[in-house]
């Protein structure tokens, strides 16, 4: 019988609810299965690419505040670049096993400014100086912050935090991880926006429209869509730069605009090898030290985060709790290791490369571990390395605004697993992030306006734990959510199943689940070992 309109009469199954899934459909690569060599390397340097924005930036706050130059900034760069391919290597070997790109973290910016503006540098006249020594405290500070996040991995105390987390808390987590560096895309993005918002036009028509108009081998152009964008922006950008579009511009403008204003390749060695303790041997304060631990357990929560999203783009089921633990103490080794080498920043789990696995619908572990190969070979070869991250930031900060979004959605999808009908449900979610968002903005603001944060006694590491927390979105969400999820209503029998914990319960140990041992088992039959990690 046919329906009003003429139509055929719809099917009953057509309007039963979409059905839940462990694992993400539609991916082309999971964790455990690699594309063609070509391809991977190809992918493996997009990686790379992708990195380069927050490997730069960082140094780029913080060498100037230090006393260093532009050669200064280069070597640290390098630095960083190297330490993050070797903390890729070993997370991708023996920690997760995800295919997560490790590099700098924002979470430790406020304790490493506050070492490098500190007044006890004032002594020293000598700029390269007065680098070294800041550099050399914050190496210290780094070290300490480091034991403390082997200890809460290895240890097994983020274990027992995993076996508590369910889809519901998981959902702000994500969701913030990745909504919570906005100030990363569009406003960066605005410093020069004629190159900005068309490398942001082009990525969401190359990466979400014409793979629809065109099909292509084995869906070459959405897979590469960051290459082609950059490619394409970054000539425009030179051409804008040799025609002296810019040259009667504000500093600031030109900074933001020409390609030829980073001070990078001029200053990058040709050839140079990062080692440990290249700028003296780590000087130690005890303010600064739990000042940066309390940035590491920020950086422990954001890489959970990021650790989450990784797994789903990478088809792989839910992590157990030891292989979060597990990872989480190999992300604490790396932080030993920026220590060492003195990248002036920790370590964290990339939310951009997490973003990126989303975007090209490849979560091969195999392409991350080249993509740290190539932070590597263009750490050695600076000059070459420096060419790559002179690309202006604005147009980094068009990737960021679809990478970002890439993570944010990937908390989102655990709504699956939960009660949406729930009063308890929406409650939680809500108000974990609305919290998330509106907490880290009045530290924010505050600290802006009164240039200092609400949290204003005599002590500067005091205040900076406190500033350090609560300016991160993901932590004050997870905060509310997972205190609230573990109290709120916990007598009602279907508090468990709204939650839901049900689906996840067969994850949370190795042998529930054969899935988990192709995804997470370490090399060598190493977990015979290790059980317990």
């Amino acid at each position: 019988m046919a329906a009003a309109g003429g139509g055929p009469k719809p099917k009953l199954d057509e309007f039963q609810p979409h059905p839940v899934k462990d694992q993400l459909p539609g991916v082309d690569f999971c964790v455990s299965s690699s594309p063609s060599w070509a391809a991977a390397v190809i992918l493996g340097f997009q990686h790379y690419l992708v990195m380069l924005g927050t490997t730069v930036l960082i140094p780029t706050i913080l060498v100037p505040l230090m006393g260093g130059g532009n050669r200064e900034k280069a070597e640290v760069i390098n630095t960083l670049l190297f330490v993050a391919g070797l903390n890729t290597l070993t997370q991708t070997l023996f920690g997760t096993r995800l295919p997560v790109v490790m590099g700098g973290s924002y979470a430790f910016i406020i304790p490493t400014v506050s070492i490098a503006i500190s007044n006890r540098f004032n002594m020293y006249i000598d700029p390269h100086q007065r680098f070294k020594q800041s550099m050399r405290a914050i190496q210290g500070a780094l070290i300490m912050a480091s034991l403390f996040h082997m200890i809460i991995g290895f240890f097994g105390f983020w274990r027992i935090f995993g076996r508590f987390l369910n889809p519901l808390a998981a959902v702000p987590l994500v969701t913030l991880t990745g909504l919570g560096l906005y100030a990363l895309g569009f406003p960066q993005l605005a410093k020069c926006i004629e190159i900005g918002l068309p490398a942001l036009l082009i990525l969401v028509l190359v990466s979400q429209y014409i793979p629809h108009l065109i099909k292509s081998r084995g869906g070459i152009i959405e897979r590469f869509a960051v290459l082609f964008t950059v490619a394409i922006v970054w000539g425009y950008a030179e051409v804008l730069t040799l025609v002296g579009a810019y040259d009667k511009t504000s500093p600031n403008t030109q900074f933001s605009c020409r390609t030829d204003r980073s001070g990078l390749i001029s200053a990058a060695p040709w050839i140079r090898v990062p080692y440990p303790f290249q700028w003296g041997g780590p000087s130690f304060n005890a303010g600064d030290s739990f000042a940066m631990m309390a940035s590491s357990l920020v950086a422990i929560i954001e890489s959970t985060g990021t650790f989450i999203a990784a797994s789903r783009y990478g088809s792989a089921t839910p992590m157990p709790p030891s292989v979060l633990s597990r990872g989480i103490g190999w992300q604490g080794i790396g932080i030993l290791l920026d220590g060492v080498f003195g990248t002036g920043s920790g370590t964290t789990a990339s939310v951009e490369n997490a973003g990126l696995l989303g975007l090209t619908r490849n979560g091969s572990r195999r392409v991350v571990q080249i993509s740290a190969l190539f932070m590597i070979f263009f750490s050695v070869l600076g000059k070459f390395g420096a060419v790559l991250a002179s690309i202006p930031f604005p147009i980094v900060a068009a990737l960021y605004c679809v990478l970002f979004a890439y993570v944010a959605s990937a908390g989102l999808v655990f709504l699956q697993f939960c009660n949406l009908n729930s009063f308890r449900t929406k409650f939680i979610i809500g108000f974990s992030l609305f919290m998330g968002l509106s907490v880290p903005q009045y530290f924010n603001e505050y600290i802006v306006t009164s240039g200092h944060g609400p949290v204003h006694s005599g002590s500067t590491a005091f205040n900076n734990i406190f500033q350090v927390i609560f300016s991160s979105p993901a932590t004050v969400a997870i905060m509310v959510a997972y205190f609230l999820d573990c109290t709120h209503s916990v007598g009602h029998s279907a508090t468990w199943r709204d939650s839901g914990r049900h689906w996840w319960v067969k994850f949370r140990y190795f042998e529930r689940d054969t899935r988990s041992e192709e995804f997470y088992s370490l090399p060598f039959n190493l977990n015979r070992f290790f059980p317990s990690f």
